[in-house]
C-alpha cells in the first residue's frame, strides 16, 4: 500500500484522489479504507516521506512526495524489479 501512495503522490493529490488513483492503478485489486489511507499519509508525514502541499480546503488538505520519499519510492522499485528477475530464473519465463 505505501508503495502505492508513495505513487500517487508524484502529483500534489487529497485523499479521495489517492484512493482513486491506487483502485484504478490496481485495476480494483487495492482498494484503500479512509482510515488505513490516513494512518498511512500520518505515517509518511512524520518519516517525511510526503509532505502537506495544500491545506487552503480544510476539507481537502492535498499532498505530495519530498525527494526523500521518491528515493524511498526508487529503492522499492529496485527491489520490485530483482525480486521479479529472481522469479523468472526460477520459475522460468
Amino acid at each position: 500500500m505505501t508503495f502505492f501512495v508513495l505513487l500517487s503522490l508524484y502529483e500534489p493529490r487529497h485523499g479521495y484522489a489517492i484512493i482513486q488513483f491506487v483502485e484504478e492503478k490496481t485495476k480494483g485489486r487495492l482498494v484503500l479504507g479512509a482510515g488505513s489511507l490516513y494512518g498511512a499519509i500520518d505515517s509518511l508525514c512524520k518519516k517525511e516521506w510526503i509532505e502537506l502541499y495544500d491545506d487552503s480546503d480544510v476539507r481537502k488538505k492535498e499532498y505530495r512526495i519530498t525527494e526523500l520519499g521518491k528515493e524511498i519510492a526508487n529503492r522499492e522499485l529496485n527491489r520490485l524489479n530483482e525480486l521479479s528477475r529472481i522469479a523468472e530464473d526460477i520459475i522460468g519465463g
